[in-house]
């Protein structure tokens, strides 16, 4: 079933049964590449008449289709490699209840601990955020670390990797790049009121939008971070979103462009994280196969034959790679000859190429 037009798709809050909780039109807003947030309604209506209660959301980025999941019911378990994702899935997804008030909020960031590690001020200069915004970044880091709920910690730590994401420019990390920001040019790029907005503001209007999402689903949920092929148990749905390895073999490396928020979210452990290889001091790159156009298509095997007994979802591109009847090709391999295909015009931002966003439904 191909759709071409997104707004024609009703909107969670338009179908039965979400009385009691938020539609997923709740989930904040985001800046994150990739983000399945536009896309919700269309890969509910892709599922909707499947029969699942537990599902497992195995790369699970900002959270959104976990969320949207949550609203409709279901008890979910996400899972992702990097640790500032399973933060934002335990504050929005896990969390069945905990707020964190603008005005705690404001006293945390405002406290004056004894002493300060200055690690993002001595490392980063010049690179992603102005001198003044790295000292308060170093003191709104160890402030929040210093809160003791953890679910009022993750809620913090979210408005966090919300305010820095908004000031870069393209959103990322991936160049040290603080000249668009700073030079005094005509600009025909970016939007210099959000860069030039206080971290503060930024954060408690993410704080605002994250408190406004949590609800109780009356389930229970799991946030993880393991490797795809060690989140422990079983589930009756597994959906896969993978890292998207384009036509011409190039992976996106989500460590590359948000090292700054992994760093964030293990504030002791970043300075034995980073490389002084390139100058904007990344993580040390680690192997992954859904990155090398050599081994994806075995990661697709290895994730099918661990989740042989639940139903697979995979959100995928129409020119990635692999090929879409390659993926198919793979399923048949592995007993599951009668995969469902729905295809949805869409277009990303930043992305050089027209292509069509892909969902295939397989059934053991």
């Amino acid at each position: 079933m191909a759709m071409n037009q997104l707004q024609l798709l009703p909107s969670l809050a338009e179908l039965p049964g979400e009385a009691t909780c938020p539609s997923a039109s709740a989930f904040p807003t985001t800046r994150y590449q990739g983000s399945k947030l536009k896309l919700l309604d269309w890969i509910w209506r892709g599922i909707e008449r499947i029969q699942f209660n537990t599902c497992l959301d195995l790369f699970s980025g900002t959270g959104s289709v976990s969320y949207m999941l949550k609203v409709r019911g279901k008890a979910v378990s996400t899972n992702d490699c990097l640790r500032f994702n399973q933060t934002v899935a335990r504050a929005l997804v896990v969390n069945n209840g905990t707020l964190l008030s603008e005005t705690k909020a404001k006293r945390i960031l405002s406290t004056v601990l004894p002493k300060y590690d200055n690690f993002v001020e001595r490392t980063f200069s010049g690179i992603y955020f102005t001198d003044t915004e790295n000292v308060w970044l170093d003191r709104a880091i160890q402030n929040i670390g210093s809160i003791t709920n953890r679910a009022e910690r993750d809620l913090a730590l979210f408005a966090l990797y919300q305010a820095c994401i908004a000031k870069r420019p393209y959103n990322l990390f991936h160049r040290a790049n603080l000249y668009m920001r700073t030079a005094d040019v005509v600009r025909s790029f970016g939007n210099k009121a959000t860069w030039e907005k206080s971290f503060e503001e930024h954060f408690l209007a993410a704080l605002r939008e994250a408190n406004g999402a949590v609800f109780n689903s009356g389930n229970a949920h799991e946030a993880h971070a393991e490797d795809f092929l060690s989140v422990p148990g079983s589930y009756d749905l597994v959906y896969m979103d993978p890292p998207y390895l384009n036509a011409a073999g190039t992976g996106v490396d989500y460590l590359d462009f948000y090292h700054f928020l992994e760093g964030i979210t293990e504030y002791r452990q970043w300075p034995d994280r980073i490389t002084e290889k390139y100058k904007h001091k990344p993580y040390r790159r680690q192997p992954n196969p859904w990155t090398r156009k050599e081994t994806i298509l075995g990661a697709f095997s290895d994730a099918l034959e661990r989740y042989a007994m639940s139903i697979v979802v995979v959100s995928y591109r129409s020119n990635g790679i692999p090929s879409v009847d390659e993926i198919l090709a793979e399923m048949r391999r592995h007993g599951r000859p009668h995969a469902r295909v729905e295809t949805l015009d869409y277009k990303y931002v930043l992305s050089p190429t027209q292509g069509k966003e892909v969902l295939i439904v397989s059934e053991p």
